[in-house]
């Protein structure tokens, strides 16, 4: 798929996120890659090395194992990863759901 813009991927991004411990998992990821990206600030560089890891290794596993599809990092990394700090701050505010609800999905409600 060819996107012309950030605002006309959102959609697309948001829809391969459907399932709320998908977003979760996401959110974990995110947390622990800002986490080590600190780390590697402020005490040692070798922290750096965890950033993609965790980043990208619970996100990939939700879409694998979660979600059921490849992840959007295949065909659109740059964008994909803007919106991934979009959704994160979303979800830390607590307002996915209304974007979700606003894009016309519904969120697909699970334990997590």
């Amino acid at each position: 798929m060819n996107f012309r813009s950030l605002e006309e991927f959102w959609p697309f991004y948001v829809n391969q996120h459907s399932k709320l411990s998908t977003r979760r998992w996401h959110f974990v990821g995110t947390l622990a890659a800002i986490v080590f990206l600190f780390c590697s600030v402020f005490f040692n560089w070798w922290f750096l090395f965890f950033v993609p890891f965790f980043g990208y290794g619970f996100a990939w596993y939700s879409h694998f194992f979660v979600e059921g599809n490849l992840p959007a990092t295949y065909g659109h990394p740059f964008w994909s990863l803007l919106c991934d700090f979009r959704m994160f701050g979303l979800m830390l505010t607590g307002k996915m759901d209304k974007e979700i609800k606003r894009l016309g999905k519904r969120p697909v409600l699970q334990a997590f």
